[in-house]
């Protein structure tokens, strides 16, 4: 599983157990917010199994599915992606467009700075 990859229904569903810990197909469906056919939903979530990203356990009559993989594994997959795709590799070009992009806040720039320190530090 070094290289994660979610397709966007799958990267959705996967987004949903990320931020609820877990949740049955009907939890899944109303999370979701769209009109998706309780097949659709379940589909998605055999996928996910097959890949190795979800489990299920039983609860009652229905099935209860939780991440196996994390957020923060599969986004540092996705942003590796994406670095060597659109900006030829170099995480400097890519963290340049994320701070001019984005309006961040005075707050969140100054964490930022906290994070680029820490990480300096452990280079020293």
């Amino acid at each position: 599983m070094s290289d994660i990859y979610f397709p966007p229904r799958e990267l959705e569903v996967m987004s949903v157990l990320w931020r609820l810990g877990s949740a049955t197909v009907s939890e899944m469906r109303e999370e979701l917010g769209e009109e998706l056919a309780y097949t659709s939903v379940l589909s998605a979530l055999q996928t996910l199994e097959e890949k190795s990203y979800v489990r299920h356990e039983a609860e009652g009559r229905a099935y209860r599915y939780f991440a196996v993989v994390g957020a923060e594994r599969a986004g540092g997959s996705a942003l590796d992606r994406i670095r060597d795709a659109i900006f030829h590799g170099s995480a400097e070009r890519m963290f340049a467009q994320l701070v001019s992009d984005r309006k961040l806040g005075r707050d969140e720039l100054e964490r930022m700075r906290h994070l680029l320190a820490e990480r300096l530090e452990e280079e020293a």
